[in-house]
């Protein structure tokens, strides 16, 4: 990885004498690369265990030593604690950086840290027990005075009893795991028949995902804003908070895209919420990074402790770009018995950033995970422009396997500059230009959410996605603008096609020189287009109104970059059946560029006739069958369960779209399906 502009300045000098010499880093991906990028820039040696999956990957390649700790599913490798300390004493590393999931919150790993004399990169084991388990979180804060959310804070019997707790506190409830973390575990309830269903799965996500089954419930705030602190302690008592991030933009629970500071938050509420993290991490002698999680409520501010993540939130860098704090160097100070260089009156608030997560998932789909080959790869130019910086955090490169074992995030999309907007601005150019084939993405939603008036607003919820797409992501629809980039893009890409065709077929050229006119149907939708080529681009004639499209990127490219009528844009290309796929901010268009006599031709062909697949239910992603839940004969409703599909750590319920009486069942509980496959007809 090579330095970048960006970086993150040191409070203190790398050769502090109590500072490691090498440490171990227990985790994969692109926090495993984030921890290496820090420990250089601090002189410090890294080592890394990995998993079979993980054998050949860039954190791997980055490290500076590896040590192999067996097969790739996390419950026989990175969640063994004896491999890990068994691998830091291999490699003579004095302390462990847990990294986030996996052990940074199981207090017995740091328990056993301490008894093997290997130094936890991490809070100690009572601020873990207390807060890091969310059901003695909840109880520890309200102990503090802390405003809590309603719920049922204990062990929970069964299904019965969880309905039972449902009912009482009142539809809707949050069905969650104690252990819990990266939104998996989670389940909205509305009704006793979706707790009938969420506690079981609930229950089965969180023993697989972290070894703990124990689930609690609590109500579901309408509404909601998901907010939270991030907190920085040393080993001497010192705790100050680096103000809030915004986290409601969500699917399934989790995060998908995040900010610092919140647009929600005036300065009053700011402080107040601050403080409140800071004593309820000092209540626990809080000794390293966390994160204090609060719900608060757009019509008044009002906020509501939910939980305490005991470690470095995936989200970080949105807080370090504010403040220019490294928190990872922070976390290995601090580990290494060093005071905090900084108090709560040195820290300010600069500029916004923007986070996005980039995750291998088809938004299309519902964001069910898609698994495959990164074929191509290309991210966005890291660094400064100006008052911009762009900041790209992965663990992968290009021909890397997105495997079903681990969380399908590709990258972290980070962009900083002096004001909200042009932070928006600059993380809606940045993913324009972001490239990957190979398997789906969920770049087209993130683009688009960069556009929409209301996320651009501050206006928004944890239920902003329900609430936009309420029938799922199927994109969104070109402005005039975008429909004229478009159909400049196609246009011009034809016309170089159609000029290098002849120039390298033999074929003498024609007096007046290559094809120039076209009809480009976008969509349905037929538009009269000429094109002129030059040596910079091409002057465009849409529909009788010219346009100047100007590139910067060679003629051919998958990503076309430049300006059209003088504004930059980027905009993803590729052939398709009779055309090309065009992509920009959560647009995808189909552009047939073809000769005015083509296109009258192409009016006269019918449309294909669409299969009927509705007796047909199909795994709508790759994975791992858990159950089959009919049989042959048996009558379904529409919406009934039928069959429970797990990859990437989440458990889906595949339902029957129709009512019908089961003919065949395909697959059995244990079989691997791939996405589309059918595992269940209907008579």
């Amino acid at each position: 990885m090579r330095a970048t502009a960006y970086c993150l300045l040191p409070t203190a000098s790398p050769n502090t004498p109590s500072m490691f010499s090498k440490i171990l880093i227990a985790n994969r991906g692109e926090v495993a690369v984030r921890i290496i990028r820090t420990a250089r820039r601090l002189g410090i040696k890294t080592a890394i265990v990995y998993s079979e999956a993980d054998r050949d990957s860039l954190a791997v390649e980055m490290a500076d030593e590896g040590v192999f700790i067996g097969p790739s599913p996390a419950a026989q490798s990175y969640l063994v604690i004896d491999k890990i300390v068994a691998a830091a004493k291999e490699t003579g590393a004095q302390a462990i950086h847990p990294g986030f999931g996996f052990l940074s919150e199981k207090a017995e790993f740091a328990d056993r840290l301490i008894k093997e004399k290997i130094v936890f990169i991490g809070p100690n084991p009572h601020a873990i027990r207390a807060m890091g388990d969310k059901i003695e979180s909840k109880k520890t804060a309200a102990d503090s005075g802390v405003s809590c959310v309603p719920g049922f804070i204990g062990e929970i019997e069964g299904v019965e009893h969880a309905i039972q707790i449902s009912e009482e506190i009142g539809y809707p409830v949050m069905i969650k795991a104690s252990a819990g973390g990266g939104g998996k575990g989670i389940r909205v309830a509305y009704n006793k028949k979706e707790v009938q269903e969420g506690f079981p799965a609930v229950r089965a996500e969180a023993k697989g995902a972290f070894g703990d089954d124990r689930v609690f419930i609590e109500k579901f705030v309408t509404a909601p804003r998901h907010i939270e602190i991030q907190v920085m302690g040393d080993k001497h008592g010192n705790v100050v908070h680096l103000f809030e991030r915004e986290c409601s933009i969500q699917r399934r629970n989790q995060k998908v895209i995040e900010e610092a500071p919140s647009p929600l938050l005036d300065e009053k509420t700011r402080m107040a919420m601050g403080a409140q993290a800071v004593a309820l991490a000092q209540a626990v002698n809080y000794d390293s990074a966390g994160t204090v999680e609060f719900v608060a409520s757009g019509a008044d501010k009002s906020f509501y402790f939910l939980e305490m993540n005991t470690r470095l939130q995936v989200e970080h860098p949105v807080s370090e770009m504010i403040t220019g704090l490294d928190l990872v160097e922070q976390m290995i100070r601090v580990a290494a018995g060093e005071k905090l260089a900084f108090k709560q009156k040195d820290l300010k608030i600069k500029g916004w950033a923007i986070e996005s997560r980039i995750y291998a998932e088809d938004p299309y789909r519902n964001f069910l995970p898609s698994i495959g080959r990164l074929r191509s790869y290309r991210a966005p130019q890291e660094g400064k422009a100006g008052d911009v910086a762009l900041r790209n955090e992965t663990g992968v490169r290009e021909g890397d396997e997105i495997s079903m074992f681990y969380d399908p995030m590709i990258a972290k999309l980070v962009t900083h500059a002096p004001t909200r907007l042009a932070a928006i601005d600059a993380q809606a150019a940045a993913l324009d230009k972001f490239l990957i084939e190979g398997i789906a993405d969920n770049i087209p939603f993130l683009g688009a959410v960069m556009e929409e008036k209301d996320f651009r607003k501050g206006d928004f919820t944890t239920a902003y996605i329900k609430d936009k797409f309420p029938d799922g992501f199927a994109g969104v629809a070109p402005t005039k603008a975008q429909e004229k980039l478009l159909i400049a893009c196609a246009a011009v890409a034809r016309s170089f096609t159609a000029q290098r065709a002849t120039q390298t077929s033999g074929r003498i050229v024609p007096v007046n020189g290559a094809q120039r006119d076209w009809v480009v149907i976008l969509d349905k939708a037929h538009h009269l287009t000429n094109v002129d080529l030059d040596s910079m681009g091409a002057n465009v004639t849409i529909d009788g109104k010219k346009h100047r499209l100007d590139t910067v990127t060679r003629p051919g490219a998958r990503v076309i970059e430049g300006s059209f009528d003088g504004a930059p844009f980027a905009v993803k290309i590729s052939t398709a059946p009779e055309g090309y796929r065009l992509r920009l901010r959560g647009v995808s268009a189909h552009a047939l560029v073809t000769t005015p006599r083509g296109a009258e031709l192409a009016k006269k062909i019918p449309e294909k006739e669409k299969a009927d697949t509705s007796k047909l239910i199909v795994s709508p992603m790759p994975g791992l069958v858990v159950s089959i839940d009919a049989k042959a004969g048996q009558e379904v409703k529409a919406g009934e369960g039928v069959a429970v599909v797990e990859a990437m750590k989440m458990q889906n319920i595949i339902r029957a779209e129709r009512d019908g009486v089961i003919a065949k069942v395909h697959v059995a509980a244990g079989a691997s399906v791939a996405a589309d496959e059918v595992m269940i007809e209907l008579g």
